[in-house]
């Protein structure tokens, strides 16, 4: 099947991380309608868990639209055991998700979903386990003056200078930084979306 060929793609979220890593395999969205879902956490709901339910959430709540298209929706959440660090609220916030991370691990999970034009719902969760090193409170300090934790779950972005902190990652990386890109084209290509290049 050729490029021109491919199913319509709309992806449910305004992440530009996200459509950065899309374009590395050859996929560029036709459309982008980031859906407007409630994401508080359900009482005793694990890291895990929510982001395996966003995703999903996401992708039926931007095909509601009613466009024939395949909607693509993803959730990245982090975790540090059971607590759930989503996007810091203020720099304070940021503050407190870093101290709490520094020279331990933590996982980064992120739950992708595939909503179909006939209603067939695909989706994966991506684990990854990060180790920080332990942070000086100056690192602290000039990594919340950058103000890249902003709108970053777990108040970070591994691609920006919260790399140097990294000791050490098992996992995709590019499912921490928002997209696992396999698992991504293994979903779009079972629904007849030709990503990664070919001849």
């Amino acid at each position: 099947m050729g490029k021109g060929k491919n199913p319509r793609l709309i992806l449910a979220s305004q992440s530009p991380r996200r459509l950065e890593l899309l374009a590395t395999i050859g996929v560029v969205p036709d459309a982008v309608r980031a859906a407007d879902i409630d994401e508080t956490p359900k009482p005793d709901e694990t890291p895990r868990l929510l982001a395996k339910r966003l995703g999903i959430e996401k992708a039926r709540a931007a095909a509601k639209g009613g466009e024939e298209a395949l909607y693509l929706a993803a959730d990245t959440v982090v975790g540090v055991g059971r607590r759930i660090l989503g996007k810091p609220t203020d720099a304070d916030d940021a503050r407190f998700m870093l101290r709490l991370m520094s020279g331990r691990a933590h996982r980064v999970y992120t739950g992708i979903a595939l909503h179909q034009p006939d209603g067939t719902l695909t989706h994966r969760l991506v684990e990854a386990r990060i180790k920080f090193k332990r942070l000086t409170s100056a690192e602290i300090e000039g990594y919340i003056k950058s103000g890249e934790w902003k709108g970053k779950a777990g108040a970070y972005g591994i691609q920006g200078l919260a790399g140097v902190f990294v000791l050490s990652l098992s996992g995709s990386y590019s499912a921490v930084v928002g997209l696992p890109l396999y698992e991504t084209a293994a979903l779009l290509e079972g629904a007849g979306y030709r990503a990664f290049p070919r001849s």
